[in-house]
């Protein structure tokens, strides 16, 4: 039996059901972009309290907004409303206000992580920051034309080979 090309298995941080290319449909700002993320990763059984992750993800962006120079948005927060850690991704056409001083964010990232799950999602940012201030990485990210492609870019970056 083979794999479905691009579906890791439910243990993956990132899968193309966590990918959304067109954020700008359903989000016009950081809090519906930030929701709409939430929704992919509890559609997916990551998430069993939307409401606890939301909540802490705005606690974790009045401490101190998550944009980035280049164009990105990466919200996240550990949560005892996710099951597994999670690396959800939406591009946006027009951009999201996340704070970063150069403009809005295109390339937005949820890192959603178990209250409990030690510093796991602390190394997965690292891993990704050391990616995003790759302009190439960023194009790679932008020009991708399918869920399949961006989840791959993005295990790439983030999961241990």
């Amino acid at each position: 039996m083979s794999a479905v090309p691009g579906a890791a298995n439910a243990h993956s941080l990132v899968t193309t059901s966590l990918v959304d290319l067109d954020l700008d449909a359903t989000a016009h700002d950081k809090d519906t972009a930030i929701r709409r993320l939430i929704r992919l990763a509890s559609d997916a059984g990551r998430v069993s309290d939307e409401h606890q992750l939301l909540a802490d993800v705005r606690a974790r962006e009045r401490q101190l907004p998550t944009g980035l120079d280049g164009g990105i948005g990466l919200p996240h927060a550990r949560s005892q409303g996710v099951r597994l850690p999670t690396l959800a991704f939406g591009r946006s056409a027009h951009g999201i206000d996340f704070g970063a001083c150069d403009g809005p964010a295109r390339l937005v990232f949820l890192l959603a992580a178990p209250d409990q799950g030690g510093g796991q999602h602390l190394t997965v940012l690292a891993a990704l920051a050391r990616r995003l201030v790759r302009a190439s990485f960023r194009d790679d990210l932008l020009q991708a034309s399918t869920p399949d492609e961006v989840a791959e870019l993005l295990r790439g970056a983030v999961e241990p080979s």
